[in-house]
């Protein structure tokens, strides 16, 4: 029980957020109105992304210094999450897109595929897509591991300026950016209250330590797969 702590507390704080999440009150932004809950699922699957990301690109260094096989499972399992959640992230975001820019501004289907927060988050996750393409090219073990650990880390140097830094540079309809009618719910003290800070906050902790769950079991399986095989070899 004492090593299963976290993973209780993960499925009780994604519980309480979905719950939280769709009865408690939220304030009625312009815009934005109840679409802002949206924010509990949207915004902390990205953040946990993040997370998830960063511990890859910690093992691609570890591995680098080391050449220890284990870290580049423990890189290529923190990043396949990590996709997940990305791909999670953008799919909610994209719904958020079709109710509030489409339906509610009247916004062309064109001016929003040329959003510039879309294109980043999508050229992100595009580039870590190609960090598995690239994985699957290789046939050697050490050389797949060794070109994929600096892949990751350009992976993740390009993580920032596409998703954080380059679309706050331009125009925007996404909230916050440069623009936009709105203020941006997830970082503005004056648009999230304490109400939504009060499920918030767990929002992110709850998907973060779920996507540290899925990988650790997806880690696990591969060590025993390989502990396996040199067994039975």
């Amino acid at each position: 029980m004492h090593k299963s702590w976290w993973k209780i507390l993960s499925f009780i704080l994604l519980v309480y957020t979905i719950i939280a999440g769709f009865l408690l009150d939220v304030p009625h932004l312009f815009i934005l109105n109840e679409t802002i809950r949206n924010l509990y699922f949207h915004v902390c699957m990205w953040f946990g992304m993040m997370i998830l990301f960063g511990t890859s690109f910690y093992y691609s260094i570890k591995y680098l210094r080391g050449f220890d096989y284990r870290n580049d499972i423990f890189a290529r399992n923190f990043a396949s999450v990590g996709s997940l959640f990305g791909i999670l992230g953008y799919t909610t975001g994209m719904i958020w897109v079709s109710v509030t820019w489409v339906t509610d501004q009247g916004q062309s289907l064109g001016s929003v595929l040329k959003e510039p927060k879309l294109i980043g988050a999508a050229i992100a996750l595009l580039i870590y897509g190609a960090y598995f393409v690239l994985r699957g090219s290789f046939t050697d073990i050490d050389k797949r591991a060794r070109i994929s650990a600096v892949y990751n880390i350009f992976a993740f140097a390009m993580l920032f300026p596409s998703i954080w830094i380059i679309p706050r540079l331009v125009g925007s309809l996404h909230p916050g950016a440069p623009g936009s009618d709105s203020g941006n719910p997830a970082l503005d003290r004056n648009d999230m209250d304490s109400s939504m800070r009060m499920v918030f906050y767990p929002a992110v902790i709850g998907w973060t330590l779920l996507g540290v769950w899925i990988a650790t079991l997806k880690i696990r399986l591969e060590l025993f797969r390989d502990k396996k095989l040199i067994h039975d070899n």
